[in-house]
């Protein structure tokens, strides 16, 4: 039995809670720290993780303090990745790191850079690539079932938009860059993966359309962020932040550098919620219905009416949360710490979608004109393509 490894959590609400499964003390594994300022989190935490051994902070700093802590998740605010990630490196620390990986392209190169110099672990949470929906597809296009992928595209439908991210932080610049970030990367990353290639340059396109139209919050009263099935029509809802300057819809074209093309769309203003991605080869065309849950990838490669795709394959629903993706992903990184088992989430593919993001964002805001990608020294690639483990 390998030595129990001692983990600590920065942010333990909301999506923080992914980190509790990390505890398993019959595996090797315990959480015995947690850091959030929120007292309606730590209250939760505590009354739901108890532990003879727990300890408690407001300041993600006395985390970090402790020299028996091994391992941290950190699953705060989008905004402060880039300094809670880099201080948990510099710390000793091997980090599990909520995507998106920061909010400027700036901030994920110096987290990079971080990681390598400290020669810790560093792990992004793009759980998406443990979804069966997209696993499926990946092995499709794996197969070479339909033939030399040439074009990708994902829209995505986004009816819990108005609650989740137009009453709280989310809806500031300054706080998430936009929403291509906090809700595109996750797509993004999944485009790249299945189509095999990074975004080398991308043009963007969206407005702010709805919700500045709706009735605002004073900015004395807290944001509420929960989602409510009720709240719709959204020009008929209220309580919204203050201020608002992201955009609630967002449409990038992307050329990737293997010479296909793709597109995503999103809006947050629609009436259901749905990734719906399509990828197109020289032999056929494979689609999902329905992301996560009980799903269904359907695959032309004849020709023939979209009423009748040739194949259908029948996906079942996965314990677990997000679709069973949150234990696999959480699983992967432990055995990445503890026996260096090979990753299937990437810093170097999580940059590069933060990269797209931001870099679409810049297009629309600046005339919808074509945005380069800024490309990564070669060696940064090598050190993290190589496992985060220096070549001697």
């Amino acid at each position: 039995m390998n030595a129990t490894k001692k983990v600590g959590l920065i942010g333990v609400g909301g999506r923080g809670r992914l980190g509790w499964q990390a505890h398993k003390p019959e595996e090797g594994w315990e959480i015995i720290a947690g850091a959030d300022p929120n007292p309606e989190a730590e209250n939760y935490f505590k009354e739901n993780m108890p532990s003879a051994k727990m300890t408690f902070s407001a300041d993600y700093r006395d985390v970090l303090k402790n020299p028996d802590i091994e391992v941290v998740f950190i699953c705060s605010p989008d905004y402060l990745h880039e300094e809670h990630g880099i201080a948990a490196l510099e710390a000793g620390k091997h980090v599990y790191l909520e995507k998106p990986m920061a909010i400027s392209i700036e901030g994920c190169d110096r987290l990079l850079n971080a990681a390598m110099m400290s020669g810790k672990k560093l792990f992004l949470g793009h759980n998406m690539r443990h979804f069966s929906s997209i696993l499926k597809m990946k092995e499709i296009i794996d197969s070479g079932m339909i033939g030399e992928i040439k074009s990708g595209w994902c829209r995505h439908f986004i009816n819990y938009g108005g609650d989740a991210y137009f009453r709280d932080w989310h809806s500031e610049q300054q706080y998430t860059n936009g929403l291509l970030l906090q809700k595109g990367a996750h797509d993004i990353d999944v485009m790249h993966w299945l189509m095999g290639g990074y975004t080398k340059s991308v043009v963007g396109m969206g407005m702010l359309s709805i919700y500045d139209k709706c009735e605002r919050r004073s900015p004395d009263t807290k944001g509420n962020a929960q989602c409510d099935p009720n709240h719709w029509p959204p020009l008929e809802q209220t309580g919204f932040s203050p201020v608002i300057d992201v955009e609630d819809h967002n449409m990038i074209m992307m050329q990737l550098d293997n010479g296909t093309q793709a597109s995503y769309t999103q809006s947050h203003y629609a009436p259901d919620s749905e990734r719906n991605y399509t990828f197109i080869g020289t032999h056929g065309r494979v689609e999902n219905v329905g992301d996560m849950k009980e799903c269904e990838i359907h695959v032309w490669n004849q020709r023939g009416p979209r009423e009748t795709p040739d194949v259908i394959y029948k996906l079942k629903e996965s314990s677990g949360g997000h679709g069973g993706s949150d234990p696999g992903i959480v699983q992967n990184f432990l055995d990445f710490v503890r026996y260096n088992k090979k990753t299937r989430t990437s810093p170097i593919a999580a940059r590069n979608a933060v990269a797209v993001g931001v870099m679409g964002h810049y297009s629309m805001r600046n005339g919808c004109n074509r945005c380069d990608i800024p490309q990564l020294p070669r060696n940064v690639i090598d050190y993290f393509e190589n496992g985060q483990v220096s070549k001697k």
